[in-house]
């Protein structure tokens, strides 16, 4: 635990990592409600899905809108993730931590590590299940991929569970109310 954050009560800055399947959409959506933290969401290129809010799921702008905000630096993070681009706002986070309201973002492991580079306070938690097995379950039973989608993404996970040594905590999401209680506990922990 960070000396800084034991002494003081600032707000701190999630950063929620887990393969696609793994729930850190919802964990970070509850841990924030729960604890009356600011979820960020992430600027997207894709397409909006039929049954994404926006503002709630993404803030869905356009690729020359996107490449703009790279030219200016306004990202703190952002990759190319299959065909689109996602990004984390920098004065989202920074507006919000200034306000004194605690944030927590959910981005894949680039996105992560690179936020841990230029903000080291950056409390960083991977989300995963049990095995691959129960990730292939939870993405066949969203009914959103195609097989092939599948395939890429549990792909991806073999990547993502490589960097999971780089993170402050790692938790296994078997249920998902005891998962955000745990998460909630680790980040109590940093609170005075």
């Amino acid at each position: 635990m960070n000396n800084d954050q034991q002494t003081t009560n600032r707000p701190l800055f999630c950063v929620i990592s887990g393969p696609s399947g793994s729930g850190k959409t919802t964990i970070c959506r509850e841990v924030a409600t729960s604890l009356g933290w600011y979820y960020a969401v992430s600027h997207a290129t894709r397409t909006k899905r039929e049954n994404e809010v926006e503002g709630l799921d993404y803030l869905f702008i356009s690729q020359e809108e996107f490449m703009t905000m790279v030219d200016q630096n306004e990202f703190l993070e952002w990759a190319k993730v299959y065909q689109n681009h996602y990004g984390t706002s920098k004065k989202v986070v920074k507006d919000r931590l200034d306000q004194g309201q605690s944030v927590i973002v959910d981005v894949d492991t680039q996105g992560a590590l690179a936020i841990k580079k230029i903000m080291p306070e950056a409390i960083l938690i991977f989300i995963k299940t049990k095995d691959i097995e129960e990730l292939e379950r939870r993405l066949k039973a969203r009914g959103r991929d195609t097989e092939e989608e599948i395939q890429k993404r549990l792909e991806q996970t073999q990547e993502e569970l490589k960097k999971v040594s780089k993170y402050d905590h790692s938790v296994i999401n078997d249920d998902l109310n005891t998962t955000i209680e745990e998460i909630k506990n680790i980040l109590l922990e940093y609170v005075t």
